[in-house]
């Protein structure tokens, strides 16, 4: 009897437990700021490149905050295709993307890269 109450029960608990902490995509976190201020998503340049939003003033690339990197990189490219600012949409998480914010900004200040910090609750 206990290992059935055992199978029954455990499968429900992790059901429960993966929808407590639901994880979305980058593009719902793309879609929320660019709504937000009001741009065009997956703005596509001459390259076929695209810019995950596009404003009046800035390009912006919306990533992870383990990709900060990447999205230095982005934003710069950017900015020499559209002549607008560089913009980064960083998604924080978790305490330890803290070190990752760190590193962006110590950049993102000496290249004058706008932050949109976008926090994930």
């Amino acid at each position: 009897m206990l290992r059935l109450i055992c199978i029954l029960v455990f499968p429900l608990l992790f059901v429960a437990c993966s929808h407590a902490s639901k994880k979305y995509h980058e593009k719902h976190y793309q879609t929320l700021l660019c709504n937000e201020l009001d741009g065009k998503m997956e703005y596509v340049l001459k390259d076929r490149t695209r810019v995950d939003c596009l404003t009046d003033a800035y390009a912006i690339e919306v990533d992870f905050a383990k990709k900060w990197a990447e999205g230095i990189g982005q934003s710069l490219y950017y900015v020499h295709m559209t002549g607008r600012k560089p913009a980064i949409g960083f998604i924080m998480d978790e305490d330890k993307d803290q070190r990752y914010f760190k590193r962006l900004d110590t950049l993102a200040r000496k290249y004058g890269i706008k932050v949109f910090i976008i926090e994930k609750n």
